[in-house]
């Protein structure tokens, strides 16, 4: 399986993941915290949207985007320093053994359930949003 298409994946689990912490936090709203506790809770969204981020960049640049796109993208000034910051992750996603290729496409089928329980009618009307990954190329 291309790497492009399993950080792909890996950025769909990454965004149930923050959907579900969303929904968490949205669910405490009422509960009494300390304030640490609801910043260090508002900090893991940010991390985790960030981490999101990052998935995206890394399979824009597996999928073969320049990186003056993926710069003027991510609002950034020099495109050396960008690629600079992913290069190592896109070396280790293009040179991934089989055995962690397989483990990292394990489970399209939750990732779609998913979707599918928590869509709603403005998302797309789609059944296999992940799978669907597997018959793009």
């Amino acid at each position: 399986m291309e790497p492009e298409i399993l950080a792909r994946i890996t950025t769909a689990r990454a965004a149930r993941d923050l959907s579900d912490l969303a929904r968490q936090a949205v669910a405490t709203t009422a509960e009494t915290t300390s304030p640490a506790e609801r910043i260090m809770q508002a900090r893991r969204l940010r991390q985790m949207a960030n981490e999101i981020v990052d998935l995206v960049v890394l399979a824009e640049a597996l999928a073969g985007t320049p990186w003056d796109e993926i710069t003027q993208a991510l609002k950034r000034q020099d495109p050396d320093t960008v690629r600079d910051e992913y290069e190592d992750a896109v070396a280790e996603w293009e040179t991934m053994p089989e055995d962690r290729k397989t483990s990292t496409a394990a489970g399209l089928e939750d990732l779609d359930a998913w979707y599918a329980r928590h869509r709603e009618d403005p998302d797309p009307e789609i059944s296999t949003p992940v799978a669907d990954l597997l018959n793009r190329h």
